[in-house]
Parts: structure tokens; C-alpha cells; sequence
């Protein structure tokens, strides 16, 4: 399910193909285990009167290979795996959040110690009103001037955080299909949404990265042309 959460809250629920006709200035401009041979291993002829060499152990009898063999086999299973189909398979959990009440400055420190390039703005009770994002606070026509006074930079940085940030802006639920999630970013050109309950309260972020490592990490992504 996809929903569009403003300053006044809801005003969109519905599929990702309505999204633009209901808000269309949306867009912003493993190492592989060694097979274990067992049939060979077991095989291999041993030598019951043979003494062993000073300082080795001896070799185990046919019965302790097996086990032997067997056991690290066993260890050597790779996990059980699934295909990766929801938001909630790759979402993180416990999203880095901003109050509407925070200041600009407050904000582009929060961004710097958590390392991400953007985060949910949310009211008093943890609803979703926006988006900021790192490029919305370095664009170009929004910073003072090099050569600006002191005083200015101070105001820029001063400014609530409702006055930078992106609104309204989609969310998804925690069992959207992951598909319906990449038409959703590919529309937009956001670069990850917060994933919401039914009341708008958010429960997590999923970003394009978080997709990305879906696909080269186990268990694979399921994916198809066409």
C-alpha cells in the first residue's frame, strides 16, 4: 500500500500508478563453501599397522572420518533461503527520525553523526509530514552566498525544518511488493521513502541502497525481465 502524508496528514492511499495524478511535483530534480567430496574422501585406504610419525596424532579409522567428514559437512550448509519480496525484508527498522520542531542546523548534525543522506520528519506523535534530504539542504539557490555575513549563514541554519523539507512526500507499508517500491522511486526520483503504519506513524526507511544490497547479498533478490 502507498500513501502521501503532508502537514495536514493523509491526503493519498492507494496504488503507485495514481500517485502523480494525485500530487505530480513528486519527483525531486558471500565465499562459496568447498563441495566435500565424501565417496572420495572415504575411500581413501588407510594403513592399520602403520605407526605414525613422532609428533602426529594418528589418522582415525574409517568410522571417525565419516563422522569427521560428515560433521563439516553439515557446518558447511549454507542457510535456508527465501526470496526477498517485501519492503519489510530489506527496510531498516529503527529509522534515524527529525522532529518538526528541529532547526536546519539541528538537522544537517544529525545527518553528519548517523552518516545518511536523509531522513522522516515527524510530528509530536511520530507521524510522517516530510522528507529532508541532504541535497535539499545544499542546493545552490537555498545557500547564502560565499562571501555572506556571519548573519546570514546563522538564519539559513536557524530555520525550521518544515521551511527545507520535501512535502508532500510518499511512504510505503511494510508488505508493499518490492517491484511496486522501485516503480515507486523511479517515478519520484526520491532516494528512499519511509515505511508507515496505517495511522502514519513511521516504522522504517528503505532506501535504494537497501535494494541494491538485496541483490548481491544471500538470499537473492527474484527478479525477471520484462
Amino acid at each position: 500500500m502507498f500513501a502521501i502524508y503532508g502537514t495536514s496528514g493523509l491526503m493519498y492511499r492507494g496504488p503507485v500508478e495514481d500517485l502523480r495524478k494525485v500530487a505530480p511535483a513528486l519527483r525531486t530534480p558471500r565465499v562459496r563453501a568447498l563441495a566435500v567430496g565424501l565417496d572420495r574422501l572415504l575411500a581413501t585406504p588407510t594403513a592399520p599397522d602403520a605407526e605414525p610419525a613422532a609428533g602426529v596424532p594418528p589418522r582415525p579409522g574409517p568410522h571417525g572420518q565419516a563422522q569427521a567428514v560428515q560433521a563439516y559437512a553439515a557446518v558447511q550448509q549454507p542457510p535456508q533461503r527465501r526470496p526477498l519480496t517485501r519492503v519489510a525484508d530489506v527496510m531498516s527498522p529503527e529509522p534515524v527520525l527529525v522532529p518538526d520542531s528541529a532547526t536546519v542546523q539541528q538537522a544537517w548534525d544529525l545527518l553528519a553523526a548517523q552518516g545518511v543522506g536523509q531522513v522522516p520528519v515527524v510530528n509530536a506523535q511520530r507521524q510522517l509530514v516530510g522528507l529532508l534530504t541532504r541535497a535539499e539542504l545544499m542546493r545552490p539557490d537555498r545557500l547564502p552566498q560565499s562571501l555572506a555575513s556571519a548573519l546570514a549563514w546563522r538564519a539559513y541554519t536557524g530555520q525550521p525544518v518544515t521551511a527545507l523539507m520535501l512535502t508532500p512526500v510518499p511512504s510505503v507499508s511494510a508488505d508493499t511488493d518490492l517491484r511496486r517500491l522501485a516503480l515507486l522511486l523511479l517515478e519520484t526520483g526520491l532516494p528512499g521513502v519511509p515505511v508507515v503504519e496505517d495511522a502514519g506513524v513511521v516504522q522504517g526507511f528503505v532506501a535504494r541502497s537497501d535494494i541494491l544490497k538485496a541483490v548481491v547479498h544471500d538470499p537473492p533478490l527474484d527478479l525477471w525481465a520484462g
